[in-house]
């Protein structure tokens, strides 16, 4: 990365076109291919007879191999710039699309969808080094925030967008398109993003980074507040609210891509608004872990109104999951501005790794849940299932929000205690 004193300065125009625009195209893929199984349940199910934990084992793969790719896009983004980086990802990740295409078995296309989150595994950590490298940090939250809000639109468009494609095209040929439009935003990346970047000055052991990143008191209080929420937020908004819809509120496909659509584009407008809230709390004092707080308890009423199963609500319920889970994006912008600029790769990588590791546990153990009981007439799992699975996400969340409030009580009663002490001595 470069020396912010030595670093040619860009435009506004200039770091939109040739900085966030391509790196968000590719953030906009990356969602898109990570949530389309939710669309795509019901003909991978019927094409492969596949049972609710394969299905949450097939779709979750993705997330593993996105995992297991973090730390090494962290090193290659802090040392060869992120345009390298994601031009080799990109391909990486269309040749996974293709070979999902062609997979005429459960294990092809679970390589396949594991080759995949290989390839894009890294391309939400390659715009977060880019913005960084070219935008101030009192801006980040908002650019993150509209980063987060193309990976919405990316989401959205797996949903509707999607259902109406398979009117034309089977699912194989709809993964030979994306596999093309990976490959050529990887070459738009090459293309446009600036080549005055330098490498990254720091190349010390890894280790030593590491535990620099996880030493960082900042990392460990944002991991524990946010870090399980967002798994549970990435691993149920991409395959299981689909299923919910499709089990326990019986809606017919059509109306469930809907829903979907809804949920998803939700996310835009989310993504915008917590950017902002953030932004206007902080110049009120309000720090932007109080912030994530807020949300997150909020999030989780969303998900105890999962566990009452009040069928009327089913509708509102699925929207509001995503809307308001768009909160645990703010994480990402919470590190940014945190850590040392040297850092910033390894330290989003390793939060990356960490999420999404959170993630297929999360997507791959609900399924196996759900999993344990009959199903009901219709191969539908029954709604008990699914209120049993939402109550453990539930409890698993708890502690994390929990830790924070109390550690903020003892924060808030510190400096009084210690204002006291001379009086009574």
């Amino acid at each position: 990365m470069q020396d912010t004193a030595t670093a040619p300065r860009l435009s506004g125009v200039a770091v939109f076109f040739h900085v966030f625009l391509p790196f968000a195209l590719g953030h906009y893929l990356s969602s898109l291919l990570r949530n389309v199984n939710a669309v795509l349940a019901s003909h991978l199910v019927g094409a492969l007879a596949l049972t609710p934990g394969e299905l949450g084992l097939l779709t979750s793969a993705f997330f593993f191999a996105f995992a297991l790719v973090q730390l090494p896009v962290g090193i290659a983004l802090d040392r060869f710039g992120p345009r390298r980086v994601q031009l080799v990802m990109m391909l990486v990740g269309s040749l996974g699309a293709l070979l999902f295409a062609h997979g005429e078995s459960f294990g092809q296309l679970l390589l396949a969808r594991a080759v995949m989150g290989f390839g894009l595994g890294g391309c939400f950590m390659a715009a977060v080094k880019a913005v960084s490298t070219w935008i101030a940090p009192n801006r980040l939250p908002s650019v993150h925030g509209y980063l987060i809000a193309v990976g919405g639109l990316g989401a959205a468009s797996a949903t509707m967008p999607v259902r109406l494609a398979l009117d034309y095209l089977e699912w194989r040929g709809l993964f030979v398109v994306l596999a093309g439009l990976v490959a050529c935003c990887g070459l738009l990346v090459a293309l446009l993003y600036p080549r005055a970047e330098a490498p990254s000055p720091n190349r010390g052991p890894l280790g030593e980074a590491l535990r620099q990143v996880l030493r960082a008191p900042v990392f460990r209080t944002t991991a524990s507040l946010v870090l399980v929420p967002h798994a549970v937020f990435f691993g149920i908004q991409g395959l299981w609210i689909g299923r919910w819809l499709t089990d326990a509120a019986r809606f017919p496909d059509h109306a469930v891509a809907y829903l979907l659509y809804m949920g998803m584009a939700s996310v835009i407008f989310g993504a915008i608004a917590v950017g902002m809230i953030t932004e206007w709390a902080g110049r009120r004092g309000i720090a932007p872990l109080d912030v994530a707080a807020a949300g997150i308890t909020v999030f989780l009423l969303v998900q105890a109104a999962f566990v009452a199963g009040y069928k009327p609500s089913y509708q509102m319920l699925s929207v509001l999951f995503t809307l308001v889970g768009t909160i645990t994006g703010i994480e990402y912008a919470i590190i940014a501005q945190s850590m040392p600029r040297e850092l910033t790769g390894r330290a989003a990588t390793c939060l990356n790794l960490l999420i999404f590791i959170g993630a297929f546990v999360v997507q791959a153990g609900f399924g196996l849940l759900v999993g344990l009981w009959t199903p009901e007439p219709g191969g539908h799992a029954p709604a008990v299932a699914y209120q049993v699975g939402f109550a453990v996400l539930v409890l698993v969340q708890l502690p994390g929000l929990v830790g924070f409030v109390l550690r903020r009580r003892r924060q808030a009663g510190a400096p009084a205690v210690e204002e006291a002490l001379p009086a009574v001595s």
